[in-house]
């Protein structure tokens, strides 16, 4: 099946999996920032504003101590970073190109002030390979010097963790690892796989 088949079978997919979920995504995601390094708590954690069918991060903010910081994507796909300095409030945010919320009037910021990565995905397999949305945007940022130290872990539905490959492009990049409703875990490649499902 190709790409594009696939991102509509398991958008309903994941749509139809997130249902009332929510509070056990953000439970997970904390056991997961519980587990690491604490020092690192300065720097800001990368998360999505929620579109229809994605796990809602924003009470992150309150709920554990490091700053949030939110992408913005401009018109050719490229994506930046800004630290949300009001989360969760929405009254600093304005539309990217896209016109979905970002801090754009924050600065954008540099790979090493952010620890980690909890980008969107309609599936993931076991080697980390993640069916995006099909702008390449993340790809494109992940391959930069500085971006692509970055921890990044997909947050989505546990029916959508693939045992088979996903179809993948050369350009296309894993992620380190993956969160769902029942528990965080890291890729096969990585050799290091930990899970709380």
């Amino acid at each position: 099946m190709n790409k594009q088949n696939l991102r509509s079978q398991y958008r309903h997919l994941r749509h139809a999996a997130m249902s009332k979920k929510n509070p056990l995504f953000v439970e997970s995601v904390l056991s997961y920032l519980k587990q690491q390094d604490q020092t690192n708590c300065t720097r800001a954690i990368g998360i999505t504003w929620p579109l229809d069918g994605e796990p809602d991060l924003r009470t992150l903010a309150e709920l554990q101590p490091a700053p949030l910081a939110l992408p913005a994507t401009a018109a050719d796909y490229s994506l930046t970073y800004h630290e949300w300095r009001n989360a969760p409030s929405k009254t600093e945010l304005l539309g990217d190109a896209f016109s979905i919320p970002s801090p754009l009037s924050s600065p954008a910021l540099k790979p090493n002030q952010l620890s980690l990565l909890f980008i969107p995905a309609l599936a993931v397999d076991r080697n980390g390979m993640r069916l995006g949305y099909g702008g390449g945007c993340y790809d494109r940022l992940l391959s930069q010097p500085g971006w692509a130290s970055l921890m990044t872990m997909a947050v989505l539905p546990q029916a959508c963790i693939l045992s088979t490959p996903l179809p993948a492009d050369p350009w296309d990049l894993p992620v380190d690892g993956w969160i769902t409703e029942c528990g965080f875990s890291l890729r096969l490649a990585n050799q290091q796989t930990e899970s709380l499902d």
